[in-house]
């Protein structure tokens, strides 16, 4: 099999970021840790790292094994290995795409999301979930409150709030400490003759990045890190400088961190 080309960029880089990024010759694994407004035991940094090396030695081992088993596995062994539970742990979503032989093999779990030339693919399950306290810190930031004390404390209720509905039928899934969430993951299979390329993002990135028009396929698809590590830049730079607090663009906080990478299949 011929060896993918990928294209990847970090604001800021991975050591000081709870986005994490992984890479073997067959597969692109994106985490993004969820930011603790409540206390974990352990950072969202060091939970979405040790789960994304798990699966990167496993995928670079097993190239061909099957994603949600291989997810899985990483998350019980991360748990086990770092005595975390349930409701009682950091989260991270987990995005994966992967080039076998005749298909490429897609996986999210979480608000990440996947572009391909023709679809996006996301899971919007924790996105759907009805919650008076996303309601509420949305409406004051467009209301110009920005991110005062009052904010920090409606966070902070919102992952109360999400907590109730974290891995549950009628809520959503996300990588934490029950291995059961990776069968609730996003899955998708698509002919590589049908798929040139892929671009995952966290939603950190691609919020800031839709708003400002930072989305044509080509232009993301041929770009080299540089290029992506600029764009990226520039999201930054537009939320310091032109908003904020949050009014335009309402966002969890100003900068939130932000991962962009491509992946190209030869065929």
């Amino acid at each position: 099999m011929t060896t993918m080309r990928t294209a990847t960029a970090q604001l800021p880089e991975i050591d000081a970021s709870d986005d994490k990024l992984f890479t073997t010759r067959n597969a692109v694994i994106m985490l993004d840790g969820a930011s603790a407004f409540a206390p974990v035991p352990i950072t969202p940094s060091t939970y979405a790292d040790r789960l994304g090396r798990h699966l990167q030695r496993t995928l670079a081992s097993e190239p061909g094994a099957n994603l949600v088993t291989a997810l899985a596995e990483a998350i019980s062994d991360t748990a086990r290995r770092l005595d975390l539970h349930e409701r009682h742990s950091p989260s991270s979503t987990v995005t994966i795409a992967r080039q076998d032989e005749e298909t490429v093999d897609l996986l999210i779990l979480g608000d990440n999301l996947i572009m391909l030339r023709d679809e996006t693919l996301t899971d919007p399950r924790m996105d759907n979930l009805n919650l008076a306290a996303r309601t509420k810190y949305r409406e004051r930031l467009a209301h110009g409150s920005g991110y005062d004390e009052e904010h920090r404390a409606i966070l902070r209720e919102l992952q109360t709030q999400q907590a109730h509905y974290r891995n549950q039928s009628d809520g959503y899934w996300i990588a934490e400490a029950n291995p059961d969430a990776a069968t609730q993951a996003v899955t998708a299979q698509r002919p590589i003759s049908d798929v040139s390329a892929a671009i995952l993002a966290t939603d950190g990135a691609y919020n800031t990045m839709r708003h400002l028009g930072h989305t044509d396929w080509d232009m993301l698809t041929h770009a080299d890190d540089a290029h992506l590590q600029s764009i990226l830049e520039q999201c930054q730079t537009w939320e310091a400088e032109h908003d904020p607090h949050g009014q335009q663009l309402p966002r969890s906080k100003r900068h939130d961190d932000k991962t962009l990478a491509t992946a190209t299949f030869p065929t």
